[in-house]
């Protein structure tokens, strides 16, 4: 079932037309969630929503996979210095598992509510992962600079998404301050073991779908680039989304699909390892992992689904 209480009734394909004739099943209101028989509860809701029907749900026997940010972060208190609310189901939060499979599968497979990851943070997070596993890099030179398409700023209109304030148009947001860039740090400091300061900023970019991260950051100790590209295909060498190109990647090699495809480059000149990292957010930043969170929950094989050839061109 689809749930939505404006649209209750409607054909699901009546709002989203691409799906006419596929998916015409009619949109229904949550309340019948909790006297159905489902298997998974997708979670699509905003901030500071989603904990409500989270802790109404809890005790239904499907486990719910989360998008909104609302699990995410570490603690009621980090969340509401980031997000500007109050967390008012703490025990979620504290029993979520962050949803990025290439970490977290062990703990995703007996998860009853998985935190699906922000799209910035996953494009970014994979990028500095085999990095910081085994401390590889100075922690605090790590610098991102990220561009999504519109769809990453949400369905409902704004000024910032005003047609005429995107076309022909390319700018910075949330500088210094996006609530993305302490999702980004706090896996980052899970994965080495210790604090990890980042700085992000997104921009947006005037086209419709995708995020391209630049990642820099400067190793520990003297390496080369045989030794950073070796690091990365050990390290994501059983992982069926995350692919390691040998050339830039850019938007249009994962749209519509959910892979993340990863360049590293070690610069001797500035001794910098630089790594660009491409996904498509609505797929591998959204619905995609979501799906691949529940492949992994359930025992099915995690390409599930999953494997669309990007749209190209």
């Amino acid at each position: 079932m689809i749930t939505s209480e404006t649209h209750k009734g409607k054909p699901f394909s009546s709002l989203h037309p691409q799906f006419n004739g596929l998916l015409d099943i009619p949109l229904v209101s949550a309340g019948k969630v909790a006297e159905s028989d489902v298997d998974v509860i997708f979670l699509a809701l905003p901030h500071g929503v989603s904990m409500e029907f989270a802790e109404k749900w809890s005790g239904h026997r499907a486990p719910m996979i989360d998008f909104s940010g609302d699990f995410r972060l570490s603690t009621p208190e980090v969340y509401s210095h980031w997000y500007k609310k109050e967390h008012t189901y703490p025990t979620g939060l504290q029993s979520a598992v962050y949803g990025l499979p290439e970490i977290h599968a062990d703990e995703i497979r007996n998860a009853r509510l998985v935190a699906n990851p922000g799209c910035y943070p996953t494009a970014s997070i994979l990028a500095l992962a085999p990095l910081l596993a085994d401390d590889l890099i100075l922690t605090d030179t790590i610098i991102i600079d990220a561009k999504s398409g519109l769809t990453g700023a949400g369905i409902s209109a704004n000024a910032t998404t005003h047609f005429s304030n995107v076309n022909d148009n390319f700018k910075a947001y949330g500088v210094t301050n996006h609530r993305h860039t302490i999702e980004i740090e706090e896996q980052c400091a899970g994965l080495c073991g210790h604090h990890v300061t980042v700085q992000f900023t997104p921009h947006l970019l005037p086209v419709d779908r995708g995020i391209l991260a630049t990642v820099y950051a400067r190793p520990r100790k003297a390496t080369d680039q045989a030794a950073v590209e070796k690091r990365y295909r050990d390290f994501y060498r059983d992982q069926p989304f995350v692919r390691i190109r040998d050339e830039n990647p850019s938007l249009k090699d994962v749209r519509g699909s959910n892979f993340c495809d990863i360049r590293p480059v070690f610069d001797p000149r500035t001794n910098r390892i630089i790594v660009l990292s491409a996904i498509d957010n609505l797929v591998k930043g959204a619905a995609g992992q979501a799906v691949h969170n529940m492949n992994i929950m359930f025992g099915w094989p995690q390409e599930t689904g999953l494997m669309h050839v990007p749209l190209q061109p």
